[in-house]
């Protein structure tokens, strides 16, 4: 073989992001409140945008004809992101002949908008505006029952104020006395109520204190219990031979106390929001119509963008030179690109969304118990989009019918076998959503009695009278997941509740 240099000719093949394509997968994966902020920065950075504002009473823009987006020569975005032609300057729109169902078969009509964000298809003003309860109002609603009397119950409720979020308090009691002018006993006497109150823990000043008031509530605060908590920074070094010889207790004992101490939670006040919870708006509005859905954007949060002809028009007559008309004939361009794009992200959603109500249609009709297994793939195969794009319609979008406010991620999720659905026990038509099980676990343990704590063996057994076959550590898993404690510490609860 002769060395030197040479001259080769190949040929390859490439995908080539356009800053147009990237614009259409970018504006997929915003909702509706990050969509309106890009749209206002769009609006800055081309002259030829403006918002059109929509008559009352006018009918909303309906999808061009089929025969017409062929004759242009369109795709959607879907078929742009398979190909890589961003820069085709054609209506991308998708049939919406595919999108209207009979609803005499229980499909679906789709409504591509004029909903409105309020009133009676909007979402109600809990989804709106209600936040959870906070660790202070929750222990101020119980300081009135707690205190012995009212001067005592008004310093709790002074004390209860200064708190973190963690439920700890951070100042010293004689800081509290002399800021209200009180005695200090009468500042301890308060601070014996705040606790006492629910969670337990809270009032507390050190992790010690905090460890050492759930103990007590357990009624496991005996002399070793109290030496372990003494010297937490020995167990934080792991000197756990050291710590035997200081409680004086065999390796049984300790593996029990130990395992006790972790079961205690060092930040009670964590469990309740202490900062008003963000009101989620909706993206997209469901409600039932007929035997079908009508399923609509939340316009109230969509801007409707329109090329100013007439600047375009005074504009151009003022441009001279070939620079100035090259500007401008860009920005126009920009401006069409991107009202298209925007149209195609709203079909897009809508169809993916009519899919995800179809498939779902158990849940919208009756519940949670009724939501089935379901994955992008199956969604992206039923409306031949790619799965990459099924997934950034569903990022960061939120859902509002007449069950409430949801994500879309919230209607994928794994599907568990259900027993004596098929023949042989596999999964399919047969399988249930993890949400489903997850609801059935709650409710057999919210109807458990006090005195009969069901166990997670005595747990996958009900299940399996129901259908749902599930190995045990799998319903602990589930269990856990929906923030409920184990029959050992449920067990100690009830009785706690008993007691007071």
């Amino acid at each position: 073989m002769a060395l030197g240099p040479r001259l080769d000719l190949r040929q390859s093949q490439a995908l080539v992001m356009t800053p147009q394509l990237q614009q259409a997968i970018k504006l997929l994966a915003l909702s509706n409140l990050e969509l309106e902020t890009f749209i206002g920065e769009a609006l800055d950075a081309n002259p030829l945008l403006d918002i059109g504002e929509r008559a009352e009473g006018e009918a909303p823009e309906l999808p061009e004809p089929p025969g017409e987006i062929a004759a242009d020569g369109g795709a959607s975005a879907d078929e742009l992101i398979a190909q890589g032609h961003g820069e085709a300057d054609a209506p991308l729109d998708i049939d919406p002949e595919t999108l209207d169902r009979d609803r005499d078969t229980g499909d679906f009509g789709i409504d591509s908008g004029g909903a409105q964000g309020s009133g009676e298809d909007g979402p109600g003003i809990d989804e709106r505006g209600g936040g959870a309860e906070t660790l202070a109002e929750h222990l101020a609603a119980q300081i009135g029952a707690a205190a012995p009397d009212p001067e005592t119950a008004q310093v709790a409720r002074y004390l209860v104020g200064l708190l973190d979020e963690a439920g700890y308090l951070t100042v010293t009691l004689r800081e509290v006395a002399a800021e209200l002018g009180i005695a200090l006993a009468e500042a301890e006497e308060a601070l014996k109520v705040v606790q006492s109150l629910e969670p337990t823990g809270v009032g507390a000043r050190t992790l010690s204190e905090c460890l050492a008031l759930q103990a007590k509530e357990a009624d496991r605060y005996d002399p070793c219990m109290a030496r372990m908590i003494d010297n937490l920074d020995l167990l934080a070094k792991g000197a756990f031979a050291q710590l035997k010889r200081m409680c004086d207790v065999d390796d049984e004992d300790f593996a029990d106390m130990l395992a006790e101490l972790r079961g205690y939670d060092p930040k009670p006040g964590l469990r309740y929001s202490s900062a008003a919870t963000e009101p989620v708006t909706p993206d997209i509005l469901i409600r039932a119509a007929g035997s079908g859905w009508d399923i609509a954007l939340n316009q109230a949060t969509l801007p409707r963008l329109i090329v100013n002809r007439s600047y375009y028009v005074e504009l151009r007559e003022g441009c001279q030179d070939k620079a100035s008309k090259g500007w401008l004939s860009e920005k126009l361009a920009d401006a069409n690109w991107l009202i298209k794009a925007l149209d195609q992200r709203q079909k897009t959603i809508l169809k993916v969304t009519a899919e995800i109500v179809k498939q779902q249609d158990g849940f919208f009709r009756r519940g949670v118990s009724e939501l089935r297994p379901l994955t992008l793939r199956a969604i992206a195969e039923a409306i031949e989009m790619h799965e990459s794009t099924v997934s950034r319609v569903t990022s960061n979008k939120y859902l509002n019918c007449e069950r409430g406010t949801f994500e879309l991620k919230y209607f994928f999720t794994s599907g568990v076998a259900r027993v004596g659905a098929s023949g042989d026990g596999s999964e399919g038509d047969g399988a249930v959503s993890a949400e489903a099980v997850k609801a059935q676990i709650r409710a057999l343990i919210d109807a458990e009695a006090p005195n009969d704590i069901l166990s997670d063996d005595t747990l996958v057994d009900l299940l399996k009278e129901k259908g749902f076959d599930l190995a045990r550590r799998t319903v602990a898993k589930y269990r856990e997941a929906i923030g409920i404690g184990s029959s050992v510490q449920r067990r100690r609860q009830k009785k706690l509740e008993g007691v007071r």
